[in-house]
C-alpha cells in the first residue's frame, strides 16, 4: 500500500492591531523590546494580561510582528466582539504582571 502525505500550508491575512512595544525581557517572544509572537491573546475576561507570555531565558528566533489576535476584557473601551479595535498596543509590567498598558476601561 503506497501513502501520500500532503503538507497543506495555510496562510491568513488578517487585520489586527500591532503590538507597538514590549517591555518584559524576559518573555521568550521579546526581542530588544518587540514582541515576535504571530499574536498575542490579552485578559482573562477581568484584567488586561498578556496571555502569551511566556517566561523563558531562551528567546525566539522569529522576526515576525505580533499582533493582538484576541481580547478577553470586556471591560476594555477597545473591545469589540472579543477583538481589540486600538491602534496598537503596548505591553509592560504592572505588580509583576506583563499587562496590556493600552487597555482603557469603560466607564
Amino acid at each position: 500500500m503506497l501513502r501520500i502525505a500532503v503538507e497543506v500550508a495555510m496562510k491568513f491575512v488578517i487585520e489586527m492591531p500591532g503590538v507597538a512595544s514590549c517591555a518584559v525581557r524576559q518573555c521568550a517572544y521579546n526581542l530588544e523590546g518587540a514582541c515576535h509572537a504571530k499574536a498575542i491573546t490579552v485578559g482573562d475576561g477581568v484584567h488586561p494580561g498578556c496571555d502569551t507570555y511566556l517566561r523563558s531565558r531562551r528567546h525566539t528566533e522569529a522576526h515576525t510582528a505580533a499582533g493582538v489576535g484576541a481580547c478577553k476584557v470586556q471591560n476594555c473601551r477597545h473591545n469589540r466582539d472579543l477583538e481589540c479595535s486600538a491602534p496598537e498596543v503596548r505591553v509592560d509590567r504592572r505588580g509583576g504582571t506583563p499587562v496590556c498598558v493600552t487597555y482603557e476601561p469603560v466607564e
